[in-house]
């Protein structure tokens, strides 16, 4: 069996989620495919594959292994590209990425044909969700992710650093008053955002000198989406938090005005997530590049100086 045939078939099969699709983009018989996966199956004693008559999904064994093939892959790649001069390092091909709803709509969508214009070959296809995505199962080439990353399968690359501010509108706190500390809170009302994965409110969390102190609040309405959340607070329903870059216009012409200022709410990383070895491909290596640099730009987005 060659090792290396097998496993980029495997992985051409994954990343299509389809036995027919892979075979077409290999220009190979369907059966061909079967027989190679079965062959490798048998070698390694484990089922890599979860095949029904409506989807493909990868066993634990599968995922693991995926992750060890594009790493390997990747290598081999790397190793062979200098042997075929500049143009094989040109970003080409299509590029699969996820994104947060409020990311994308203000952050990236905006400057994206600056990224087309910078390389008119890779062709994105760009899935926009706040449901965590399986990377490897959904065929995904890369993601970004605000907070703390957990998927220890994936590789993250931090590229900015979201800042929040808590704000409400004048007609708000002229009907409940401006909170002094954190423990006015309590008093009084802020729109609700809560986690469209889990169904959970998000506590606040504020810089109190070194430590973090969170803050449960409550509040008239609850929503699940960033742009929602900013509507309530412009109506005067509470006070919120919320991103800085998606407020700044509103805190410089009045609309929204800041409070608690001495004491901020905690930072979120912002970072790109993608399977091991995959950054090995000029097409991903360009847009995170491109990618680092927008959010370089934006001085509410930008990573902090390091001490």
């Amino acid at each position: 069996m060659d090792k290396v045939k097998a496993m980029q078939t495997f992985v051409r099969i994954v990343e299509a989620n389809s036995f027919s699709r892979a075979a077409d983009s290999l220009h190979l018989p369907r059966a061909s495919l079967t027989a190679t996966m079965k062959n490798l199956e048998a070698f390694l004693g484990r089922q890599l594959l979860q095949r029904t008559t409506r989807k493909l999904s990868l066993t634990p064994d599968g995922a693991q292994y995926y992750a060890h093939c594009i790493a390997i892959l990747a290598a081999i790649d790397e190793a062979e590209q200098p042997f075929f001069g500049a143009d094989s390092a040109r970003p080409r091909g299509k590029l699969r990425i996820d994104l947060p709803s409020a990311v994308a709509r203000h952050l990236i969508l905006p400057h994206i044909a600056a990224f087309h214009d910078a390389c008119p070959e890779v062709e994105l296809s760009i899935s926009i969700t706040d449901r965590l995505v399986d990377l490897i199962q959904d065929g995904i080439d890369c993601a970004v992710r605000v907070g703390q990353l957990q998927d220890s399968l994936m590789i993250g690359r931090q590229i900015g650093e979201m800042r929040f501010v808590t704000c409400a509108a004048p007609s708000y706190l002229a009907r409940y008053g401006v909170p002094q500390g954190i423990d006015d809170l309590h008093g009084h009302r802020s729109v609700v955002h809560f986690s469209a994965r889990t169904g959970r409110p998000f506590d606040w969390d504020f810089l109190v000198g070194d430590a973090v102190v969170k803050v449960a609040i409550s509040g008239p309405i609850a929503v699940n989406d960033a742009d929602a959340n900013l509507s309530c607070a412009l109506q005067g329903l509470g006070l919120t938090q919320a991103a800085t870059y998606q407020v700044r216009t509103h805190l410089a012409d009045g609309t929204l005005v800041q409070v608690l200022a001495g004491t901020p709410p905690t930072p979120m990383p912002v970072s790109l997530l993608y399977p091991q070895g995959r950054m090995a491909a000029p097409k991903l290596a360009a847009f995170a590049g491109w990618l680092a640099g927008l959010f370089d730009a934006d001085p509410d987005l930008a990573l902090a100086p390091r001490a």
